[in-house]
């Protein structure tokens, strides 16, 4: 169920807001508002994955189960309970995503030796696994660390785990983050408001703007590279940029939006990652909740900064070959990783990164912006082919005519809403157009506020309504 599809935005949504809040007028018990909240997102994953559904219910009542045996052991006991929770995770995630890309290595490489392929059908992939892993695992973690005690309601983790505002695509929400809202917490019409606010901008940045670039960039990843010159390369890597920007930003507003209408407070997924001043800056700017997940639970366990350059450079290449590895088994993610995992080193043994915010601060996030461009073509090649054909194009001047066929799609709606989306590469470093569209009072900002309800909000539903949407691009992660 996509957040910007008809039955979402007005059959379902609807039902689970007057479901919950005829609860809480006749109680104030979390626990009665966690049961709903939590059969309606077990119901929100059937209806796209119903053939895992039993998969995610028995697993995490493993981990439910696992929290409260580790809450109550000690020593090795409690080790190796923390162990087999990790070990069922990590090996379901490996099967469901790895598997398949597994299968064709063994089958490349036994091949090779004369050794008949293995027979196998393709494993298909439960959506949002990457994602609840990570919290069961944040759970685990933090139950055996101590910062915070299990739950003893199980509809309480079920709810943790299964929220369907951040179920299928984040953000990834530590337990520590959210463990004290899920036990109380108090709505309100201030909170449901800005809730509103914040899905209504993130379903207009997705409809308008992350659709319309993905029409560019689709069109022009979609080309023969006998097609392909410089102009057209960086018109299909600018739109592709912005593209996954605005698509992931917008799922991010509108799940903190879902969340606050019914009480939450989700944390934030996204600073201005394209005024970043180094690679370091953008990876505390860009999916700030996975880059956090990873420093806690990976990077500061293997040691951190804490053990000498060395051991810090080999945990930083861990910590990103495993990042590009997450977003699937294939090998332009395993390159992303490793590309970007390489410009942080040369970033900490330069001393780069701790030139003064002060000085260069244009040039150096023009040269950010390029490296993170090129990032993305790597990220969004389908072939090695491909992206050679793309870099060689972006960097070896070539010009040819426009190819007949793209020309409808390089129309003036999708270029208007292109260039006009293109503003977030020359903001101010420090300015969040959400946070300052949607928390400002000013006269001017509430007009615009009012804009955003009366034009942005039915202009996304009719594009809806015409069938011109497509899935969020962290759906296939």
């Amino acid at each position: 169920m996509i957040f910007s599809s008809p039955f979402f935005l007005f059959v379902f949504l609807p039902v689970v807001i007057i479901s919950y809040y005829a609860v809480t007028m006749v109680s104030k018990k979390a626990a009665l508002k966690n049961a709903v909240l939590t059969i309606f997102s077990l119901i929100f994953y059937a209806w796209g994955g119903a053939e895992f559904i039993f998969l995610l219910i028995l697993s995490t009542f493993s981990d439910y189960v696992i929290a409260l045996l580790i809450m109550r052991s000690s020593g090795g006991r409690k080790r190796l309970y923390v162990a087999s929770s990790i070990a069922i995770n990590l090996g379901l995630l490996c099967y469901f995503k790895y598997a398949n890309f597994l299968i064709l290595l063994l089958d490349s490489f036994i091949s090779g030796v004369g050794i008949s392929q293995v027979a196998a059908s393709s494993i298909a992939l439960p959506i949002g696994i990457s994602f609840f892993t990570f919290h069961r695992l944040s759970y685990i973690i933090d139950v055996y660390r101590g910062t915070r005690r299990a739950f003893i309601n199980v509809l309480d983790f079920f709810l943790y785990v299964t929220m369907f505002p951040q179920l299928i695509a984040g953000p990834i929400v530590r337990f520590h983050e959210i463990s004290d809202q899920i036990k109380s917490r108090t709505e309100s019409i201030h909170l449901l408001y800005e809730g509103v606010l914040y899905f209504c901008w993130g379903l207009i940045k997705k409809t308008v703007f992350a659709n319309s670039c993905g029409e560019i960039a689709d069109a022009i990843f979609n080309l023969s590279p006998d097609a392909l010159d410089t102009k057209t390369a960086w018109l299909g890597v600018s739109a592709y940029t912005i593209q996954i920007y605005f698509d992931f930003s917008a799922y991010s507003d509108m799940a903190i939006g879902l969340a606050m209408i019914f009480g939450f407070r989700l944390p934030e997924n996204f600073n201005r990652p394209y005024s970043a001043i180094s690679l370091t800056d953008f990876w505390r700017r860009w999916h700030m909740t996975l880059t956090r997940w990873f420093r806690d639970y990976l990077y500061i366990p293997l040691g951190g900064n804490k053990k000498g350059a060395l051991r810090t450079y080999l945990n930083l290449m861990i910590v990103f070959i495993l990042c590009g590895l997450w977003h699937g088994a294939y090998l332009p993610f395993l390159i992303w990783g490793l590309y970007h995992g390489g410009f942080l080193i040369i970033e900490r043994f330069t001393g780069l990164r701790n030139l003064s915010t002060e000085r260069y601060i244009l040039s150096r996030r023009v040269i950010t912006l390029l490296i993170v461009m090129v990032g993305w073509v790597i990220f969004r090649s389908n072939s090695f082919s491909q992206l050679s054909s793309f870099i060689s194009a972006m960097f070896l001047p070539k010009n040819l005519p426009l190819p007949f066929h793209l020309i409808p799609i390089i129309n003036s709606r999708n270029i208007f809403f292109f260039l006009l989306a293109s503003i977030v590469f020359i903001l101010p470093t420090n300015l969040s157009v959400t946070r300052y569209l949607l928390q400002n009072d000013k006269p001017l900002v509430i007009l615009a506020r009012l804009a955003l309800i009366t034009v942005g909000v039915p202009y996304s539903i009719a594009l809806i309504a015409s069938g011109s949407y497509n899935p969020f691009i962290y759906f296939r992660f």
